[in-house]
């Protein structure tokens, strides 16, 4: 047993710890421009963490006798986490400016969350995984109903709290179990036990229940209940954040347990998933054509794309868990983007959410509508841009493994569900206007330059970014 850990591999979370620590306490004592100053600092931290991860986690290593583990794996979620943050506190400046509001704890929160996924992506043990998990829910509990004027944003935090607290309770219960059936809670014993010892009902009865609670966390059907009313009662900005950093982590997390401790039962975990997966896809489709508002539509395609991701983790191969690296990377993208849209829906400086407001807004601004249509075709999986690739990758690998009726059903729900993405566009270019949006902020702009850029332009640089998920995906394998 060390008895002075290694303090390296966990310097990224280190430097997020004592950050978040003193950005917290200078806002106490330093109420001047506190939440300009708590944006700029918590932005700057995080682009100084993609940089140290880049130098550092990038090698395997271990640290706290095995409870914490970096590899490349671990740094390719981390870095998706950390841009996921740094658009999420650039989209919530302009909002909080509009909405009058000086919260300067709110780039923390989203601060300590960051910590929370870093945590539990590098976690080789249940417990470290439970605290990491935990240190994320909390924060994001505050973060769904810091906004105390809205009688929709305290009961989005109530809904999220109480469930999430259920999907805790299935988690720490499977958790148990397995620790029962193994004997401890390290990854490295459990996978030892797993392949030496017989699996029994116990363990069977464990798996189901900690897959339980990872479900919830990704809103994979049947336990995407929360899903839509947090997305459409939370801060806009915020339900950004919820809907690309936890969903990527709890996803990258699942694929570290399934293909670590849990590899050697792979055979039943697959049966979980596949339902999951199916249902997600379909529902996820189905559900969203009667949405009016565009943000429960948006939250009814992310339980559809969970769908899709979860193909690639069921394939149980290591072009399975590329495709699903490089699938969430793109979807990143997307989802910012098309909240970026979302945020720039104001009539007279009151925003707006309902999908009749897009109406015409080809005529009255050109630019965003281009945008957002760009979104939605890549989004609905239309060549070439880059949502195309993301799905390609996922159903290559199912059928690679022998799963092609995966496929086919994921080609069926992303027909089904390009038909709400083409009715977006058809609202935006065919029908009358009724009400004139007003200008998009200059921050919102760029940020959705970017994402289109991405997605538009992505064809002509996918090597790169391909090679560094298979690198990590190989890692995943290689331990």
């Amino acid at each position: 047993m060390d008895i002075i850990p290694n303090l390296f591999p966990a310097l990224p979370e280190i430097i997020v710890l004592i950050s978040s620590l003193v950005i917290l306490l200078a806002g106490v004592f330093y109420e001047k421009n506190n939440l300009r100053n708590s944006i700029r600092f918590s932005l700057f931290i995080l682009f100084i963490l993609l940089f140290v991860i880049v130098m550092t986690n990038h090698i395997p290593n271990e640290t706290f006798n095995g409870l914490f583990v970096v590899n490349p794996f671990t740094a390719f979620s981390k870095l998706m986490i950390i841009l996921s943050s740094i658009f999420s506190i650039l989209l919530i400046k302009p909002w909080l400016k509009n909405q009058s509001i000086n919260i300067y704890e709110v780039p923390v929160l989203i601060l300590f969350a960051t910590l929370g996924m870093m945590m539990m992506l590098s976690a080789n043990d249940l417990i470290s995984l439970y605290i990491g998990l935990e240190l994320q829910s909390l924060s994001l509990y505050v973060l769904a109903s810091f906004n105390k004027n809205d009688l929709r944003s305290a009961e989005s935090g109530v809904k999220y709290f109480v469930l999430g607290a259920l999907a805790s309770g299935l988690l720490l219960y499977g958790s148990s179990l397995i620790y029962g059936y193994s004997g401890s809670t390290n990854f490295n014993d459990i996978s030892l036990v797993i392949a030496n010892k017989e699996v029994n009902l116990a363990l069977i009865i464990g798996l189901i229940f900690l897959i339980s609670g990872f479900a919830f966390k990704i809103s994979a059907v049947p336990f995407h209940m929360w899903t839509p009313d947090v997305y459409e009662g939370a801060p806009t900005p915020i339900t950004a954040f919820f809907s690309v950093g936890p969903k990527i982590a709890a996803l990258c997390l699942l694929l570290r347990i399934l293909y670590g401790p849990l590899e050697g039962i792979v055979n039943e975990w697959r049966q979980i998933l596949i339902f999951f997966s199916i249902s997600s896809m379909l529902w996820g489709s189905i559900a969203a054509i009667a949405q009016s508002n565009i943000k429960r539509l948006i939250a009814y395609s992310s339980i559809g794309h969970v769908g899709y991701a979860l193909i690639g983790i069921i394939s149980g191969t290591p072009e399975g868990v590329r495709g699903v690296l490089y699938y969430l990377l793109i979807y990143l993208f997307m989802n910012i983007g098309t909240f970026c849209v979302i945020l720039s829906m104001k009539i007279k400086d009151r925003y707006v959410e309902d999908i009749s407001n897009l109406s015409g807004l080809s005529k009255s601004n050109p630019v965003l509508a281009f945008s957002f249509a760009v979104l939605m075709f890549s989004m609905a999986g239309i060549p070439p841009l880059a949502g195309f690739f993301g799905k390609y990758f996922i159903f290559i690998s199912a059928i690679e493994a022998d799963l092609v009726y995966l496929a086919v059903i994921g080609l069926l729900a992303s027909v089904i569900g390009a038909f709400y993405y083409l009715r977006l566009i058809k609202i935006m270019y065919f029908d009358d206007i009724q009400d004139t949006i007003d200008s998009p902020s200059s921050s919102l702009i760029y940020i959705l330059s970017v994402c289109s850029f991405f997605i538009i332009f992505y064809i002509l640089i996918p090597e790169p970014l391909l090679s560094y998920a298979e690198f990590a995906a190989m890692s995943l394998f290689k331990g």
